[in-house]
């Protein structure tokens, strides 16, 4: 009896197809990273599930499809205008279930997922096609643009909504129906919008949301031959995987994997402002963003004075319970990412790194609710060659290293040499040198004198390991829709 009483306390979630929710047989527990207890209990779905929620997007396809952009961008508006009254109660969930601060969600999380559907929803209304004249032989070309049809999307647990509404915004406003799989780790967001499909007038079967695991539910998704779309953020292991399950159907794919991001600093950069946003870039939401920056170059001269100045600005960084407005970050996702996080540190000092501050070096005062929770505080390192796996994996965590370098070219071989290219930022005040940096650098976007700044008109997406393809305004519109070509002989 006191098991079931104790089993009701936790939050059951329940998958959301053809606009129902719908219970599963079996559940996967989720935790709280900054108490480390379970308090959510995450629909553990299988091919049963996904095949269920294909069926109903199936069956959605025609009407939705059918709806004139206006018709649709009204429906996105509407779910914006939803998630923004809600937006207190989204941020309180954003951060129990990642372990970021509230503070963090609030102004970032959850502004930039309603941010997402407004977006999509102006800029499906701009898109022209194109016309070609034929008058030597009486013929007129045109394109047009047609929705692709079901989409398989799988979103990350970093920025959980942020990264779901990316991918779900662009996908209806085009026309395409959806079966989406957030992570199994984050799903809570995802299930309160839910909540909100209905009232925004989002037609049964639109949008469908299937929680689970990879091996389970985004396999099954990922290989249903009727999903002929899949867009992925997540790891490149995973990524590999969807390829092969992908490639017997021809799927469109496209993904957004990791990074392992320079940032350049030369001589004349704004010490002040650098070293305030690079912090930021290095430690933001406990590191676990795409785009934080991991490696640290510094040009000799300054090198020095730019380690003590940013080794005390870390220290400044507080980590601590993510509802405390005082706190910068909150936890990390899991016991085994931080165990895997401080791997990497452990891995750093036995290779003869030097550990400024962090991890084994500063004690975090955590109050007794949080001291079973996954915190780590920003931990700086130096003195790591280039060829080592700090330097070349991605960490994912509140970890970055600082290596100084002589010349512009040794820069850019040291920012290219990892089998990543998704960002990078450089920091000068000669024009001509950001300007050649960033045509240098093998990454698919470079901030200089910045960093995170973001117009969602322009391409995002990573070179080499980091990714295949890219999503934005038009690279949304064109991934999302079928491109053909009309010719009319007169």
């Amino acid at each position: 009896m006191s098991k079931n009483s104790e089993q009701r306390t936790y939050l059951v979630l329940e998958n959301y197809i053809g606009g129902k929710f719908v219970s599963c047989q079996s559940h996967i527990d989720s935790y709280d990273p900054s108490t480390g207890e379970i308090y959510c209990k995450v629909p553990d779905s299988g091919k049963e599930e996904v095949e269920a929620a294909v069926a109903a997007a199936k069956q959605a396809f025609p009407e939705w499809s059918a709806r004139s952009p206006e018709q649709r961008a009204q429906v996105l508006n509407k779910l914006a205008d939803l998630i923004e009254a809600n937006l207190e109660e989204f941020a309180q969930a954003e951060s129990r279930d990642q372990g970021k601060t509230v503070i963090f969600a609030r102004t970032l999380d959850i502004p930039r997922s309603v941010y997402n559907f407004r977006f999509f929803a102006s800029s499906v209304l701009h898109h022209t096609t194109e016309c070609s004249q034929m008058d030597h032989m009486g013929c007129l070309n045109y394109t047009v643009r047609c929705p692709v049809g079901v989409a398989g999307l799988i979103s990350p647990w970093n920025l959980p909504l942020y990264l779901l509404t990316w991918k779900i915004a662009p996908a209806i406003a085009t026309g395409n129906t959806v079966v989406a799989k957030p992570s199994e780790m984050t799903s809570v967001t995802a299930w309160m919008m839910c909540k909100l499909m209905q009232q925004a007038g989002v037609p049964p079967g639109v949008v469908n949301v299937v929680f689970g695991t990879g091996p389970k539910a985004g396999d099954a998704l990922v290989g249903h031959p009727d999903v002929p779309l899949i867009s992925f953020t997540g790891s490149t292991a995973t990524a590999q995987r969807i390829t092969e399950r992908s490639a017997p159907y021809c799927k469109k794919v496209s993904m957004e994997l990791g990074g392992k991001n320079p940032a350049i600093i030369f001589a004349d950069a704004d010490l002040d402002q650098c070293i305030e946003t690079t912090v930021r870039s290095s430690f933001s939401n406990q590191g676990e963003v795409c785009l934080c920056t991991s490696r640290i170059y510094v040009e000799r001269s300054i090198y020095p004075e730019f380690l003590k100045r940013f080794v005390a600005a870390a220290k400044k960084w507080k980590t601590g319970p993510p509802s405390d407005p005082s706190s910068n970050n909150g936890a990390l996702i899991s016991k085994e990412h931080l165990e895997k996080v401080r791997s990497f540190v452990a891995l750093a000092k036995s290779e003869g790194g030097i550990i400024h501050c962090g991890e084994g070096v500063d004690q975090l005062d955590l109050p007794e609710k949080h001291k079973s929770g996954y915190f780590m505080p920003a931990t700086v390192i130096s003195g790591i060659s280039d060829s080592s796996r700090v330097m070349q994996e991605e960490i994912f965590g509140p970890v970055t290293c600082v290596n100084p370098f002589d010349t512009e070219d040794e820069a850019v071989s040291k920012g290219n040499g990892v089998r990543y290219g998704l960002a990078a930022t450089v920091w000068s005040r000669d024009v001509g040198k950001v300007h050649r940096l960033a045509k240098r650098l093998q990454a698919g976007l470079v901030w200089t004198n910045c960093w995170l700044v973001r117009d969602l008109n322009l391409p995002f997406g990573g070179m080499k390991n980091s990714g295949v393809g890219r999503e934005g305004g038009k690279d949304s519109y064109h991934f999302f829709t079928e491109v053909k070509s009309i010719t009319i002989k007169h």
